[in-house]
């Protein structure tokens, strides 16, 4: 009988990692450390009162088709994820900001802590006269991308870096809006990052 019980038990666990296996869902994670996003702010001990996203800066994913689909306004910088949603607080528009120069060569950096197949990068930078004390929207974004990088499902390597520019005619504090969009999975990862031109 026990050797009966462990064989069922062997069956179950197959037929459960076989279901697994075959859910189409990213097993990668990533988020941009420059310019220094938020959730990677948190990780550092930079900000405090950060919530879940301390521990897990990989995890802001949501649904991908950004800006037609995807999280919704006031949620975008979490991915839509409640667990993350101090990532949305625009903390009165006092989030530490990268200081760059509009128009000028920049280096984007990401980090993954496991790579996938991947259609592109975009990123977001809001309008000149947003107000920085209320949570994104797709309104308070420019709507084209300054910056896209195409993958056509390569999967990126564990640091990647785009060689762009900065937007131009860009003054003040802005925020970049970074998506990563999977490409085998309905899922993109997105990442914030607070900058002062």
């Amino acid at each position: 009988m026990p050797k009966r019980a462990g064989v069922t038990a062997l069956g179950l666990g197959l037929v459960a990692g076989a279901t697994l296996l075959g859910t189409p869902t990213a097993s990668s994670h990533g988020y941009t450390d420059t310019p220094i996003s938020r959730q990677k702010l948190c990780a550092n001990k930079t900000v405090s009162n950060c919530g879940q996203i301390q521990w897990e800066p990989q995890s802001a994913e949501g649904p991908k088709g950004f800006p037609a689909a995807g999280p919704a306004d006031g949620r975008i910088c979490a991915a839509g994820n409640a667990q993350f949603a101090e990532l949305d607080d625009q903390r009165g528009g006092t989030w530490p900001a990268t200081r760059v120069n509009s128009g000028q060569g920049y280096s984007f950096r990401w980090q993954f802590t496991a790579n996938h197949s991947t259609t592109d990068f975009k990123y977001y930078v809001t309008k000149n006269g947003w107000d920085p004390t209320k949570p994104l929207t797709r309104a308070a974004l420019d709507p084209q991308p300054f910056l896209t990088v195409a993958y056509n499902g390569a999967r990126p390597p564990m640091t990647t870096v785009h060689q762009g520019a900065m937007p131009s005619g860009k003054t003040g504090r802005h925020m970049i809006l970074a998506v990563w969009t999977v490409n085998d999975t309905a899922m993109a990862f997105y990442s914030c990052s607070d900058v002062q031109f």
